[in-house]
């Protein structure tokens, strides 16, 4: 009952493909104010095979977690956004905390490291980026999911 699988969003669980489509698919530099005008929208469309993926753990037992890069600020639009796409059920939807400084690979992994210490065991870790899964505590099994846009360090 503690077995625990953390999922990544952006590009794992919801695809930003529409924002990415009118941006230049990646070729374009990055823009932070259009970027999280399209992710206020809360109209990301579910990766099917993860999806899939997330309701057969649900249905084995295993709690799925949210381990995002969004902040917490948009922690009602993502809720929002997954519940429309037909995903519910997970124990935890953990976010950045505003202000933090450090890189993805120390912000995930100490929040990974946090579910361990509170008893739990990460059987499976899935992003489409690096920093998604690297840095101990990993999990039993990583999964990287490719991601050509772009990529984050």
């Amino acid at each position: 009952g503690k077995e625990v699988w953390v999922f990544d969003i952006d590009e794992t669980m919801l695809s930003n493909l529409p924002y990415y489509a009118t941006h230049g698919f990646g070729a374009r530099p990055y823009n932070a104010t259009s970027y999280n005008a399209y992710v206020l929208e809360g109209s990301a469309p579910a990766l099917p095979e993860t999806k899939r993926l997330y309701n057969k753990l649900l249905t084995v037992g295993i709690k799925p977690v949210f381990l995002t890069g969004r902040t917490e600020d948009q922690r009602a639009i993502t809720v929002a956004n997954l519940r429309r796409q037909g995903i519910s059920g997970w124990m935890n939807l953990l976010l950045k905390q505003p202000g933090f400084k450090g890189s993805a690979v120390i912000y995930k992994s100490g929040e990974r490291q946090k579910l361990q210490d509170a008893g739990y065991v990460i059987v499976g870790n899935i992003g489409d980026q690096w920093s998604d899964i690297l840095g101990a505590p990993e999990g039993a099994r990583t999964f990287k999911l490719p991601d050509p846009m772009y990529y984050i360090g």
